[in-house]
């Protein structure tokens, strides 16, 4: 079987990504929402619609933004964790700690793969924080 590998222009679905992602998340509140995204994961406001309750933040990652979209009942069962690389998971969650995020438990750990530490923002979505242990970079 001959390998194939996906590119922005050429995806075998047939689909013209142009490479960038917005990972949207259910919020109740924007006013209490956007100072914690900010303030917590150091995200960096693009803009904000309040006619139609959206933001939308840079993320660390190149072309990967997070809008915040304002509903009346946010979470529930299901949907997407977005999960974070970090350099130092420990120093991440002494921060998480400091301000008195909640946490879903330690940090866990995969020998010699990763470790992983969840936590949950002021609606209650479950966010992740995760550390390469593998030693290999990404492509």
């Amino acid at each position: 079987m001959a390998s194939s590998t996906l590119t922005e222009t050429q995806p075998n679905s047939g689909i013209a990504f142009d490479g960038g992602l917005t990972c949207a998340i259910s919020v109740t509140n924007l006013d209490r929402s956007i100072p914690w995204y900010e303030q917590m994961l150091g995200l960096t406001l693009l803009y904000r619609m309040d006619d139609i309750a959206w933001c939308e933040f840079e993320s660390p990652v190149a072309r990967v933004n997070i809008g915040l979209s304002q509903v009346e009942q946010a979470g529930g069962p299901g949907g997407a964790t977005l999960t974070f690389g970090v350099t130092d998971i420990d120093a991440a969650k002494a921060v998480l700690d400091a301000a008195g995020v909640r946490q879903d438990g330690p940090i866990n750990e995969i020998p010699g793969m990763v470790r992983l530490l969840t936590f949950f923002d002021p609606d209650d979505n479950a966010l992740m924080l995760y550390q390469d242990l593998s030693g290999q970079t990404p492509n």
